[in-house]
């Protein structure tokens, strides 16, 4: 499994780049504070429910959490599914308000 920085991804944000994000912390968490990315849980992608993700086998997904530690889990089982080019955000959206306060991804 692959791993970016926040800064990482901030510039390939900036750049204008068409980025899979995928944030996989809980519908609550979502509600209170995201960055924009997609929301899959982590419990959905335990339980193989991923219907709308499946096109993106072969392309990069971008998954981040709180602080990087599910995101790293839902890598490694995306991973067994047969997902080619997983990335986790190193210390995810912790690290990402640290650096960037509440900017949004797009």
């Amino acid at each position: 499994m692959k791993e970016i920085t926040v800064e990482e991804l901030k510039q390939r944000v900036d750049a204008g780049e068409k980025l899979n994000i995928i944030d996989v912390r809980e519908p609550s968490e979502y509600a209170e504070d995201n960055i924009g990315a997609k929301l899959i849980p982590l419990g959905n992608i335990m339980s193989m429910q991923i219907d709308e993700l499946e096109d993106l086998k072969n392309e990069e997904l971008i998954v981040h959490c709180k602080a990087g530690s599910r995101s790293m889990q839902a890598c490694m089982m995306l991973e067994q599914f047969g997902f080619t080019n997983c990335v986790n955000v190193k210390g995810g959206i912790l690290a990402w308000h640290e650096k960037f306060g509440n900017a949004k991804i797009n």
